[in-house]
């Protein structure tokens, strides 16, 4: 097994190597023949001995390995998600050569939902909860799982169900916005703009933005929302351009930013701003490849490993992986490093999950703070030439 304490990027490139040299390994030696052997002589069968272990009800006990429950969506509109997390996290285990993990898996979109998934996996004697994915389901799931005293490490970057217990791995918009103002603020922008999605998230960005800009010396000049009525995000662009402004953020998805481009490189104050966007831009594959964001900038976990890990999940499962099942891959080389210092059994050593020097994946370095927000070393990326290219790498850990 690969020692899960080295420093987590030269970790995951070994462990990356070893499975991908694992996979061409497989796929060159062909068919194994076995030869054939003479008849083994009779023996003489042993006298059947009584089982000195009842047969219970439930999984097979297996005091060897460290009990993990995956909690995601295998049926339903979220399935697809689901499933590619489920498949990320198999190629992790095999990558790390891990045998010290049981990982089962449970449906969050069945009978019962989140929360009798959740019960049943108790039920079966796992110490850790990987998942749910949904912030409704891990709101579902963060008072059971407390009550049993199992910590769960959910796929939702919704901030108002961390602590307690529960650890979320998302990707947080509020880091994102931050790390993208910061980057426009070195590069000698001070006046911003802000064009908001309406519902939570856009509400959340625009207090996220408004400190973001605030802290470092800069000035909101105009703010605006939109939503899916027509007309609704050009006469929002209209009300910003009456005040010219240096760059503008728009938080939303990555379709929004296409749409929202053209529209303000033809408004009087937006002609020559830099577009910025958010961590939700990654998660759109094309996005580089749209002309009209040419030289916007967006902040997200970096991708050096990503590729590798796209064409090895390609090869094993047959299709492309959804970006961020990324989280159950690395949700399994934090715990394949845990359990260096967890005994088979035992209740998972939870402190372990704040320890200040955090962890590292195929997203880059990151660490629970202690509030169950996983803080997220990243980088900063820019459209251009049908591609993104990193203008401001991702810090390789943190240095307190």
């Amino acid at each position: 097994m690969a020692d899960a304490t080295v420093t987590p990027q030269r970790g995951i490139l070994r462990w990356a190597a070893l499975g991908l040299a694992a996979l061409l390994a497989a796929c060159a030696s062909g068919p194994r023949v076995i030869p054939e052997t003479r008849p083994a002589p009779t023996v003489e069968a042993p006298r059947e001995r009584p089982t000195t272990r009842p047969i219970a009800p439930g999984l097979p006990q297996d005091l060897e390995r460290h009990r993990i429950a995956l909690l995601v969506p295998l049926t339903g509109p979220n399935a697809g998600v689901g499933k590619s997390l489920s498949n990320a996290t198999q190629l992790a285990v095999l990558d790390t050569r891990s045998d010290v993990l049981r990982i089962t898996t449970y449906d969050t979109g069945g009978a019962g939902g989140a929360g009798a998934a959740a019960r049943q996996a108790i039920a079966d004697g796992n110490k850790l909860i990987l998942g749910p994915l949904l912030s409704e389901e891990a709101r579902e799931v963060a008072p059971i799982a407390r009550s049993a005293r199992v910590p769960v490490l959910s796929f939702s970057n919704d901030t108002a169900v961390a602590g307690n217990g529960t650890y979320l791995l998302g990707y947080s918009p509020a880091q994102s916005i931050e790390r993208v103002v910061e980057y426009a603020k070195t590069q000698g922008v001070s006046n911003f703009a802000g064009l908001m999605v309406s519902g939570v998230y856009g509400e959340r960005a625009s207090t996220v933005f408004l400190r973001a800009v605030e802290d470092q010396g800069g000035k909101v000049l105009a703010m605006e929302t939109y939503d899916g009525r027509p007309g609704s995000m050009t006469n929002a662009i209209t009300k910003l351009s009456r005040t010219p402004y240096q760059a503008i953020l728009i938080a939303g998805s990555g379709s929004s930013g296409v749409t929202a481009a053209p529209i303000i490189r033809k408004s009087a104050g937006g002609k020559t701003a830099r577009i910025l966007g958010t961590e939700l831009w990654n998660t759109d594959s094309a996005i580089g490849g749209n002309a009209v964001l040419n030289g916007a900038w967006f902040a997200s976990v970096p991708d050096n490993y990503y590729r590798t890990y796209a064409t090895k999940y390609r090869a094993r499962f047959g299709a492309a992986p959804y970006r961020m099942s990324t989280l159950g891959y690395d949700a399994v080389l934090l715990t394949v490093r845990i359990a260096r210092e967890w005994r088979a059994g035992d209740a998972f050593p939870e402190s372990r999950l704040t320890a200040p020097d955090g962890f590292g994946g195929l997203d880059g370095a990151f660490r629970f703070r202690r509030d169950g927000i996983a803080e997220r070393a990243l980088e900063v990326q820019e459209v251009k030439a049908g591609t993104t290219a990193t203008v401001s790498p991702a810090p390789t850990g943190f240095g307190n």
